[in-house]
């Protein structure tokens, strides 16, 4: 089996966009893989609602975060993103961090510039470390790389929020030549600057498309032709999930949930992987 980083460098090297719906568990990382998209993230946002009930606002540790996208890397055989926040530290944490991801399973970390504890990058409150400290995490994550971590570097900037667009774009720039293998501006707030951002750029970008947040969602044709390579979709499933556990909770207040609203037991189970266990478990039953 290809090891999932170098299925991430393959996925690069071709050409258009990739579509990258996020997970923020193994059942959500499953149903993108069995969806036929060949990569997936695991949304920081959408993990920390999983996994613990509560907001991205850095409150997720680092052993939690690992040992979820653990779970969802052996879940599936695509490759998978991890989202490594600030790194959880000073740079020899970052360096941990690359280590502990590489370990894990992921085929590339995110480091972000983001002063910690961090948050969403559509919400309010976020700020930025100076430009020594963000590029010493990226320093310090491309030296991990190359003391072993087998992993691709998918560097972060919020710095349009506090200094602008160019001050991003710089920032970004020089991540690519610390070794940052993609790159990633956030909440860019227009199409103009998203436009800017894969145009003034040496490496392949990100764009992150959340609904309702302070970027364009603009159409995947749209980001192909300004040259992203990959577009990311961190809570589309997540809103869908929980939009729809509404409607069913509202369908127990009226008696029962609709029933044509339901995925079929059978193909639940199907899904989940029932059959494939079932199908394996007949090879070591006994003999007559």
């Amino acid at each position: 089996m290809t090891p999932a980083p170098d299925t991430l460098r393959a996925l690069l090297a071709e050409p258009g966009l990739i579509t990258m719906p996020c997970c923020f568990d193994p059942l959500s990382a499953k149903l993108i893989e069995q969806a036929g998209f060949p990569l997936t993230f695991m949304s920081g946002f959408a993990a920390a609602a999983a996994r613990l009930g509560m907001p991205d606002t850095g409150l997720m540790s680092y052993a939690e975060v690992a040992d979820q996208g653990r779970n969802i890397c052996n879940a599936v055989s695509i490759p998978v993103i991890g989202d490594g926040d600030t790194g959880y530290g000073n740079a020899v944490n970052v360096k941990r961090t690359v280590q502990g991801f590489a370990q894990a399973g992921f085929a590339a970390v995110m480091i972000e510039d983001q002063v910690s504890p961090k948050r969403c990058g559509h919400v309010a409150g976020k700020s930025v470390v100076d430009r020594d400290e963000a590029f010493a995490r990226i320093r310090a994550a491309a030296d991990a790389r190359a003391e072993g971590a087998d992993i691709l570097i998918l560097a972060r900037t919020d710095a349009r929020h506090e200094h602008g667009l160019d001050e991003a774009i710089a920032r970004a720039a020089r991540f690519a030549e610390l070794g940052a293998d993609i790159l990633f501006v956030e909440a860019p707030r227009d199409e103009a600057e998203m436009a800017r951002v894969p145009a003034e750029l040496p490496r392949p970008c990100m764009a992150n498309i959340v609904e309702g947040g302070m970027t364009p969602a603009l159409p995947p044709a749209k980001l192909e032709a300004m040259g992203y390579r990959i577009a990311a979709y961190p809570l589309t499933l997540m809103a869908a999930a929980m939009q729809a556990m509404v409607e069913a909770l509202d369908g127990f207040r009226a008696g029962t949930p609709d029933a044509a609203r339901l995925m079929a037991f059978d193909e639940l189970k199907r899904r989940i992987g029932f059959d494939a266990y079932f199908d394996e478990e007949k090879r070591y039953a006994p003999k007559d």
